[in-house]
């Protein structure tokens, strides 16, 4: 890595963290991978110039064993790495749990090579040389669709993070609301007192901090990564 780490001192490093941290939404950081010294630096200081924060590196093994910030991030990634091919790199870093939007660069494209880059992921398949603004516009699309993405990701592990305080009848309970059954239709199901049911529901309702029904099958959805189509709200308070 050719940029010092002080800097990071106070991020939150992590690679793969299942962490329910929100994710920091005051600065964007892009990686740039070539083996050539020279675009590196005069990749960074393009992009330092318009007040992004840039880290460098020589090699896909060194990107891949670094520590990456828990802030929107892409990769600006080099076909023609002295290690391999930088088209490797998007499996590897699925395996790794680090889903970053890739844009990568080349100095003698072609066809196969970016149909591949495109199949692997990559946002963009910029050739050397390649325009100032082109880059910067595919690295803002990329910053922002990894902004989107984080957020999405730190909802969904917040909304499950609630579900998993419920009791396994509260569970049960919730599973019934969200279907749309009334309370004295749950108590019926699960042999129990309508009363005992709207106790089970208040609690679950003060366990995944909702007001309303409609809010607490959105928790629901959040938790599974998609909307549940045609569920029926009851309007039970």
């Amino acid at each position: 890595m050719d940029d010092a780490r002080s800097t990071r001192s106070g991020l939150d490093l992590a690679v793969g963290s299942a962490k329910t941290k929100r994710p920091m939404t005051g600065g964007r950081i892009v990686y740039v991978v070539d083996d050539d010294s020279a675009v590196r630096n005069a990749l960074s200081g393009l992009l330092r110039s318009v007040g992004l924060r840039v880290e460098t590196f020589g090699s896909a093994r060194d990107f891949l064993s670094s520590a990456h910030a828990d802030m929107p991030s892409c990769l600006v990634l080099d076909v023609s790495l002295p290690d391999g091919s930088g088209l490797d790199v998007p499996d590897e870093l699925r395996n790794l749990d680090v889903p970053l939007p890739i844009i990568f660069i080349t100095g003698h494209g072609t066809i196969p090579m970016s149909v591949r880059a495109m199949k692997s992921g990559a946002l963009e398949f910029l050739t050397k040389p390649f325009r100032d603004d082109d880059l910067l516009g595919a690295i803002d699309v990329a910053l922002e669709r990894d902004r989107v993405a984080r957020a999405d990701r730190f909802d969904q592990a917040e909304a499950r993070r609630r579900i998993e305080r419920l009791t396994p009848r509260e569970r049960e309970v919730l599973d019934l609301v969200v279907a749309g059954k009334m309370n004295k239709q749950i108590a019926g199901q699960l042999g129990t007192a309508e009363q005992t049911v709207k106790q089970h529901r208040g609690r679950v309702m003060r366990k995944l901090e909702v007001d309303s029904v409609a809010e607490l099958v959105r928790v629901v959805e959040r938790a599974s990564g998609h909307a549940q189509s045609g569920a029926v709200l009851s309007r039970e308070s």
